[in-house]
This record gives structure tokens, sequence and C-alpha cells, in this order.
């Protein structure tokens, strides 16, 4: 029986015995009670079975609708990571296997990172050479032009002897240096080019020309002809060439307290004079002409037009050690220092923004690649830096090697992939894949490679501690593998 024929049937059981004794009084109050009773009866009854309806819907129909939208989530990001492609994958640095995210094959899927030549940065701030006019300092003592011509031969040149001829292995007999090598069917020697007696401290192979010049501790300067293979000309100093680079129209040797420079344009020497013993490094932005001295301090000298710079220079304070290396990039100059720190100046403020440690030695070179600042040492490191979200500079990445770094090189193999070209106190070079940094190559000298430069078509020059330069040619075979 339900509530309700209960109080009916009540109701009426209380109505007979009414007639039988109960005053009208009496009646009504109970008549009210019992419907009281009724009614408190009827709430609770709907209250209970909507708590339970509302249980019902939550411990069984809520939990199958969240644990499919649990799966509908799950199976949405798992789709999601198979289509994504590993951020490790594209350093060059996934050691999941499995992983979860994607790694394409590279014929379809290359890494994001592309070689930037570093020069890019500087030479499209470059000033044109038509817009300057001016006075010309010149050297007195020893006015040599540099693009004299030599004397013809039947020579081939080294371009056409590596276009119309297999290039020389280092095994052939012919060559008389058989301390010099390489790993790999890739690498092959071209040449040497002997003359210098001490250490080769830098060489540059300008775009466009056939003169390679190099600087030695031997105090001279020496300009090779390309088309003869034959040594065009020497300029001598009367101290060691500390340095010797190419930015734009310019070939600059560092030396002590003072810069020699060549316009390849005009023609015009100049000589920029400074404080601060031994110039190990020289850079330029735009206009500006970046030395790192002796003394650890950067001295940097406006250009007043084409062929002359200001007298009195501006200093860069910060490092307490000798200057080794200097990079420009991004508006930034790098400069790395015997006190194993790395400074980053701002080119046109010329306030220091960061100081990056990390190394523990002499931090002897420096590259920029990409978004990545690279930075060698004597510590037996590579080390890789980028911006982070606070933009400020950090270490991504650590590669170690077998001995101190010396130099760094930049440039493409044949199929346009970058490589790393990494000199050592060991006497040799490795050639490394960029951004995985696994060894594809080798060649050494009889001495510590000071000085690395690219050229054409796949070709490099090293020079080495003894004042040998040799000439290397990738022939697009497939190198040896670490």
């Amino acid at each position: 029986m339900d509530l309700n024929g209960f109080l009916e049937r009540m109701g009426s059981t209380i109505a007979v015995r009414g007639t039988d004794g109960c005053t009208d009084q009496q009646f009504s109050y109970l008549f009210v009670m019992v419907f009281e009773v009724y009614d408190r009866g009827k709430d609770m009854i709907t209250k209970t079975a909507r708590s339970f309806s509302v249980k019902k819907d939550t411990s069984v129909f809520k939990r199958l609708e969240n644990r499919n939208q649990e799966n509908i989530a799950r199976s949405h990001h798992q789709s999601k990571s198979q289509n994504l492609v590993c951020k490790y994958w594209r350093e060059g640095r996934c050691t999941r296997n499995p992983c979860k995210f994607k790694h394409p094959d590279e014929e379809n899927c290359k890494p994001k990172n592309v070689w930037k030549n570093p020069d890019a940065f500087k030479s499209r701030h470059s000033p044109p050479i038509e817009k300057t006019q001016a006075k010309v300092v010149k050297n007195k003592e020893n006015n040599f032009n540099l693009n004299q011509n030599v004397e013809n031969t039947q020579k081939k040149s080294l371009t056409n002897e590596v276009k119309n001829s297999e290039s020389k292995n280092i095994q052939n007999k012919n060559i008389k240096n058989l301390h010099l090598g390489s790993c790999g069917d890739e690498i092959s020697m071209v040449t040497c080019l002997e003359g210098q007696t001490k250490g080769i401290t830098g060489i540059a192979l300008p775009a466009g020309s056939n003169k390679l010049f190099c600087g030695s501790k031997d105090k001279s300067l020496r300009v090779w002809d390309c088309n003869s293979g034959q040594c065009g000309g020497v300029v001598d100093f009367d101290d060691e060439c500390g340095t010797l680079v190419n930015e734009s129209q310019w070939i600059f040797v560092g030396l002590r307290n003072m810069i020699k420079g060549w316009n390849l344009n005009t023609q015009d020497e100049v000589i920029i004079r400074g404080s601060g013993g031994q110039v190990n490094a020289i850079t330029m932005f735009e206009d500006i002409l970046f030395a790192g001295m002796e003394d650890g301090t950067i001295l940097s000298w406006k250009s007043t037009s084409e062929t002359s710079f200001c007298e009195i220079p501006s200093s860069l304070k910060g490092h307490t050690g000798s200057i080794l290396s200097l990079v420009i990039g991004a508006k930034k100059l790098f400069s790395g220092s015997c006190d194993n720190t790395i400074r980053v100046w701002d080119c046109e403020s010329l306030e220091c923004m960061h100081v990056l440690n990390g190394h523990t030695d002499d931090v002897t070179t420096l590259l920029c690649w990409d978004q990545y600042l690279l930075s060698g040492s004597l510590d037996k490191k590579i080390k890789v830096w980028g911006a982070n979200e606070n933009n400020s500079i950090e270490e991504v990445y650590q590669h170690n090697v077998n001995d101190g770094v010396v130099a760094f090189c930049g440039m493409h193999d044949l199929k346009g992939n970058p490589i790393l070209l990494c000199s050592s106190k060991d006497n040799g070079v490795c050639l490394y894949d960029l951004p995985s940094f696994m060894e594809r190559g080798r060649v050494v000298s009889q001495g510590d490679i000071q000085a690395i430069e690219r050229g054409p078509e796949g070709m490099f020059f090293t020079g080495d501690a003894k004042g040998l330069i040799s000439v290397w040619k990738l022939n697009g075979g497939s190198m040896c593998k670490s």
C-alpha cells in the first residue's frame, strides 16, 4: 500500500471514530496533524528519489562519459604525437628508442638547422664601396700590391686540377709529406704550399679572387696564385703575424699594437694603431673594426671612408685574459678569452650584455651557426649556446673531443649538408656533421693546425705549426663514420 492510500484509510478511520466521541476541536487538531505528516513524508520521498537519480547518473553514465572523453583525448594525443617531429631528433641528439614522436628520413624531412655562413652577418651590412671616398693612409715602408701578377707558368690552377683530373690521394707516392693523411675516400689532398717557416696564423681566400693570403709567425704574409700554385709575393713585418682575416674588401693582419690592412678594390694600404700588445683576433661589423688584444681589451675603430679609419679607438673592457677569438652574429660581438669566459657585446652601444661561463680553459675559437653560438676550448670541449625564453644565453649542448680545440671553420659538403671543421692539438682536423656532431672524417698534418679556410667546390685549406699549407678536397664519396 502506498503512502496516499495509507493516509486516506487513516483519515476515514479517524472520521468514523470522531462520531463516536471526539469533540470537533480534537478532531480538527488530529486531522491537521495527519495531513502535516502526509506533506512531510511526500517531500522526503521526492528528495530521496532525486538524490538516488543523481547518484545513479553520476556513478554510471557520468563515469562512462568521462572514460570516453579520456579515451578520445588519449587517442588524439597519440595521433598528434605520431605526427609531430621529435625536436631532439631535429637537434641530432634523441636517445629514446622507441620514441613516441616522429623520426622521419632525411630525404623526407631534414633537421631544421641549416648552415648559415657567419660572414653573411657582416657582408649584409658592409658599407657600399661606391659611396666612400677619401684619404688614403699608405705604408711608405712597404708599398706592396697584393694583386700583382705573377710569372706565367704552365701549371694548372688548383680548381682546374680538381675539375679536370682526379685529386691526388694522400697515399700518392708523388706527395713528399708522408706524415700528412686523411681518413676516408671522400677526402683527398690537392697539393701542399711550402715556404713559410713558422706557424700559420691565418688563411684567407676572398670571394671572386684567385689569390690565397697566408699569415705566419715568421713575420711574413705570402700571397699564393691559385692559377699557378706559386707564391706571387711576400710582405715582411717587424713582428709576428697574430692573425690574418678577410673582411669585405679588406685583408687585415694583426701585429703588435698595430693592424695593417689592404683594400682589394683600391689597392690602398692602411696602418691602424692601438695599444694592448699583440693583436690576436680581428672582425668587422658594418663600418666598425674590432681587434682582440693581448691584454684582454677589445679595441674598435669606426671607418671614416672606404680606405681610412678613425685614429682614436674605443675600448671594450671586461676580460682579464688575452682575447683569442672574435665573431659577429645577430648584431652582437662574441669574444673568447684566456680567462675561460665568453662575453657578448652589443655592436652598436658597445656594452657587455652577457658573460658566458662553462669552459675551464682558454676559449680559443668561436663560430655562429644558425641561431646558435659554438665555442671551442683547450678544455677538450665544444659547447653550443642558445638564447632562452628570458632572452639570456645558456648552454644547450656539449661535445667532448680527445684534445684541446684550436680552430673552427664551417662549410657545406657536396650535397649541401653543413659540416664543422674542428682542429685540435693532436695535429688533426675532424669533420663533424651538424647538428648531430657525428664524426665524418679526419685529416692530419705535421703540427697543430692553427688556421682553416674554406674554398670553392668542396675545397678547404689548413695551415699548421710548421708553416705548411695543405689544400684538401671533398670528393663526394662515403666518409668514415665514428
